[in-house]
Order: C-alpha cells, then structure tokens, then sequence
C-alpha cells in the first residue's frame, strides 16, 4: 500500500472522564484496528487518580490517601491525573506514519513546548528525563505503550489543577521533583477548551494527518 497522509478522528470530552474506562478503550482500539483504521487524538481530564506505569515502583507512592491508584501498561513510574489537567491519548499507527518511539515522544515534548510558547512560557525537554520542564519545574509528563507498532496512552499538560495529588507520590519517579501549572506562570491563562483548541490547531498544522474531525464526547 503507498503511503498516504492518515486520516484524524479528534475526540474532546467537557466533562470529567474516569481513568479505567478510556484505558481500556484505548487497548481495545488498539487490539482490533487494522492498516486502514483511522488514527485517534483524544483531549480529556479525568477524576483524581494515581495511575503506575508497567514497571512502577510502589515507594514512589509517600503517602496513602484517598486517591484511587490504577496500575497501567505504559512506560514510566506513578504520576496523577485529575481536574485541570489536559490529558491528550495518542492512537497512533507509527508504522504508517514512519515513526519510531523516539520519534513519538519527541513529537509529545515538542506539542506542548510549542502550545505553551503561544503564553509566552519557555519550556523545554530533558533527554534523561521525559516530560516538559519550566526553570527546573515540571508542567508536562508523557508515557505510551506500544503495541504491534500502535501506540496508545500519551501526554497531561498541568493547566489549573490543585497539585495536592503530586505532593503524595515521587512523581514519575523524581524525589522532590517540583510540579508547576500553567495558572502559575501566566494571567490570565488558557481555558480547557482552548487549551484543547490550541491543540487542535497545531496538530492539524504538522502536515502529518489529512484535516482532523473533531468529536465533541
């Protein structure tokens, strides 16, 4: 088959999603595609949860509380989800896109420096530690798993969220690795929904996808 720009679908949720559910719904999607499914972005914020990647160390977790913990399939150690946090899910088929990891994860980092550098916040990325940093503080985190070249789960981009959920755990494995929102750096800042909009415009601006669809969930 010739390689041909793959198709978009775009799924934005308004209100709070619970973690298990969309893990879940991502591996299906992902078992069950083919070389023609189309690829999937969803942009969401999810109910307070601690999730632990695959090889997740439970001393990460400091403190216990009343925080669900999921256990997951992807990469990297415990990090928290919750209300104003963007979470963007990449179902991607990298074999059509040509990608490999890195390239999937340099594309993650690159998605939100650029988005952020819209607000005049200089951030950058660490090549011994994933995720996207402000002055030392981290503001974006990433993780995926890869299955038979499809990658599912993704990236959360701290908006306006209370970092209380953080302050139990190390996050992503980092002893007092400091936790920053975008609230903090800029006012006024972004609303979820053009947060997500943002998202939306730079995606379709890569060139790597035929125009997205976008879902309102």
């Amino acid at each position: 088959m010739s390689f041909d720009k793959p198709n978009l679908i775009i799924r934005q949720w308004n209100d709070l999603q619970d973690y298990q559910s969309k893990f879940e719904t991502m591996k299906l999607l992902t078992n069950e595609r083919d070389q023609d499914t189309p690829d999937e972005l969803w942009l969401l914020q999810h109910h307070n949860v601690l999730t632990q990647g695959q090889a997740g160390k439970p001393e990460h977790i400091l403190i216990s509380s009343d925080i669900p913990i999921v256990q997951t399939d992807r990469g990297g150690q415990v990090t928290w989800h919750g209300p104003g946090q963007l979470v963007a899910y990449f179902m991607f088929d990298l074999n059509r896109l040509k990608w490999n990891v890195r390239t999937l994860v340099s594309f993650a980092e690159q998605f939100m420096i650029d988005v952020l550098k819209k607000y005049g916040i200089e951030a950058y990325a660490k090549p011994d530690a994933p995720g996207v940093y402000v002055d030392g503080r981290k503001i974006g985190s990433l993780g995926f798993k890869i299955r038979r070249g499809r990658s599912y789960h993704g990236l959360a981009l701290n908006l306006d969220c209370a970092l209380d959920g953080f302050q139990t755990i190390n996050p992503c494995g980092y002893a007092g690795l400091e936790m920053v929102c975008i609230q903090d750096l800029v006012t006024p800042y972004p609303s979820f929904g053009q947060l997500c909009q943002d998202f939306i415009e730079y995606i379709n601006s890569t060139g790597y996808f035929n125009d997205s669809k976008v879902k309102y969930e």
